[in-house]
């Protein structure tokens, strides 16, 4: 099989059955979680920081924004307040989210040629473009995504605690995403490294 990378948004350092839809409305994924939360310390207020380069972009026309959004809401959920800068926040945190596609090597099927590849646009906040191989009975297994979160402590910036959360599905919506930061989350304070699968609600649509 070939493997292509459709898109990446990596704001940490680098961020396998993979679980999939557990129904139409929940998202199941292989979770790890690594580190040592302070014993007895509180979640606290947390603030998302951007890389330099990412930095310079604004808020409006950024493509992290909706991932941050997605983001948000997971920590939040988890019992995080949002601080309103950096300098207020008890932790800092760094996030990320990749979508990778597999296909079916076109060398594997002499009558690809004819057909000729299918030019895709990705979803919007990605910003990417992609190759894909044509419809019919050519089935490539569906995306993995993957997303990463790192808690540091704002005043030493000691790592604290990471997690990351892995699924398979073609959806890309922001929905998806904050499930999946959910699901990386839904272990803190305490750390699992051993793979697990957790399913995790979809958000309601507003």
């Amino acid at each position: 099989m070939k493997r292509r990378q459709l898109g990446a948004v990596a704001l940490a350092a680098s961020l396998a059955a993979l679980g999939g839809c557990a129904s139409l409305n929940q998202i199941s994924s292989e979770v790890s979680s690594f580190g040592q939360w302070p014993p007895g310390r509180p979640a606290g207020s947390y603030f998302i920081e951007r890389l330099p380069s990412q930095a310079a972009q604004s808020s409006a026309t950024s493509t992290l924004a909706p991932l941050e959004a997605a983001a948000h809401g997971a920590l939040q959920g988890a019992g995080f307040r949002q601080a309103p800068t950096l300098e207020a926040a008890d932790v800092v945190v760094q996030i990320g989210a990749r979508v990778t596609r597999y296909d079916v090597s076109p060398w594997a099927d002499p009558l690809w040629w004819r057909w000729g590849p299918r030019y895709w646009r990705g979803p919007a906040w990605t910003g990417q473009r992609f190759y894909s191989t044509p419809p019919g009975w050519r089935t490539a297994p569906p995306p993995d995504r993957e997303v990463a979160v790192l808690l540091r402590d704002r005043a030493t910036s000691v790592p604290l605690w990471e997690a990351r959360a892995v699924s398979s599905g073609i959806s890309t919506d922001v929905a998806v995403f904050q499930a999946m930061f959910s699901a990386a989350l839904s272990d803190f304070p305490n750390a699992k490294p051993q793979a697990h699968d957790v399913t995790v609600t979809l958000p309601a649509k507003r």
